[in-house]
């Protein structure tokens, strides 16, 4: 179960079929989950239908529907901002600007093998069809990654439809796979063990001199819930999990370079 705008869902079986997967909804497990729930999804009244059947209770008057590790203060003021953003239309996408985008690396990669194919591959073609290449490849990579945030087209249908197109076509990445660990990231950014980013090769990576430093473990606290009666004894047993987990890095010691992370990124693709 987890909470939402302080009402209690149980979300045992609906996880099996979440289409973020069931994952994202795992790391959120009696946890509140209302920043995450507005921040993932676009159309709100739409998934509110499906989150009805649902419904087993509400959190009780005196019990806080955030964690223990964050401050109210900061969750109000960053509620507030992102409502100041949206009213001033700041999230809404510029179609011209990726249809740009789109062009740009289509024509690059185009180039890229049409100077192969015509000069050859001598040094300086070649370098020259490496460099077209690359930035081509950058910048699908980050246009996808947009596509996979349905950030471009209303309808989440058209952003899965081009992002297949870019990463699975061209770049030759499963879209599924990328979605999966990603919606993972923001969910739990930074989360050692629940964020996929930071859970790079054991044998090959490590970020800085350990892999992590786990810098706290609260102890789970009771859960206190209003609930309908016949839902009541079955959640008379829950507890309300702090994790209060999360992980830091030194600026100094931090030896995560761009090149590792492409590198464990192929590797997890085929493992």
């Amino acid at each position: 179960w987890l909470v939402i705008d302080r009402k209690v869902y149980d979300v045992s079986r609906f996880s099996k079929h979440h289409p973020g997967g069931s994952r994202v909804i795992s790391h959120y497990a009696g946890q509140d989950a209302t920043d995450a729930f507005v921040a993932f999804h676009n159309d709100k009244t739409l998934v509110k239908k499906y989150l009805k059947s649902l419904l087993i209770g509400e959190l009780a008057p005196d019990q806080p529907s955030f964690e223990s590790n964050k401050k109210k203060s900061l969750l109000e003021d960053f509620r507030e901002l992102r409502c100041t953003i949206e009213k001033m239309g700041l999230l809404r996408p510029n179609y011209v600007f990726f249809f740009l985008i789109f062009l740009h690396f289509v024509v690059l990669d185009a180039a890229s093998w049409l100077t192969v194919w015509y000069f050859g591959i001598s040094l300086v073609p070649f370098l020259a069809g490496m460099v077209f290449f690359t930035i081509a490849q950058i910048q699908m990579g980050w246009f996808q990654h947009d596509l996979g945030h349905c950030s471009v087209f209303r309808k989440p249908k058209w952003n899965r439809l081009l992002q297949i197109v870019v990463i699975n076509v061209l770049k030759g990445l499963p879209a599924s796979w990328w979605n999966h660990l990603h919606n993972q990231h923001h969910a739990k950014p930074n989360c050692f063990r629940k964020d996929p980013d930071l859970n790079m090769h054991p044998l090959l990576f490590s970020l800085g001199k350990t892999l992590s430093v786990e810098v706290s473990m609260g102890t789970p606290g009771e859960a206190k819930v209003v609930v309908t009666e016949s839902y009541r004894a079955r959640l008379s047993g829950l507890q309300l999990a702090h994790y209060n987990v999360f992980s830091f890095f030194s600026l100094e010691k931090r030896r995560r370079s761009s090149c590792l992370t492409i590198t464990s990124i192929s590797i997890s693709s085929v493992s």
